[in-house]
């Protein structure tokens, strides 16, 4: 989706609303899908039931940290990549997320910058 260029019109409030919409449902299916691989994983792999396993992938992928001992070497592997992961996903879901805000933000602010000038 290209943005406007900073000489350009801030777009309406309407049309931000929908493009912060779009953007926040891009994360939502992102952060659906890392929990979808954490629980699979810890459940399949850390040989924890179903509500454990989205319990512990929820505290890993928001940064919480874990609720349940990894007692095997292939579950530690797990938890040690699922929570290096987590951590580059989580900082690039609030990236997308915030994108569009700061965007207008700084699109506000320069317009008003080149309006004074």
């Amino acid at each position: 989706m290209k943005l406007e260029h900073r000489k350009q019109k801030v777009v309406t409030f309407a049309h931000f609303l929908y493009r912060v919409m779009r953007y926040g449902l891009f994360c939502a299916l992102l952060i659906f899908i890392s929990v979808g691989i954490g629980t699979l994983g810890y459940h399949h792999v850390g040989r924890l039931n179903w509500i454990d396993s989205f319990h512990m992938a929820c505290m890993i992928l928001t940064g919480m940290g874990p609720v349940a001992e990894m007692t095997t070497n292939q579950a530690k592997l797990f938890s040690s990549f699922y929570a290096l992961y987590s951590g580059v996903a989580f900082l690039s879901v609030t990236a997308v997320f915030f994108a569009p805000i700061i965007h207008r933000l700084l699109h506000i602010l320069q317009i008003e910058r080149d309006e004074n000038n």
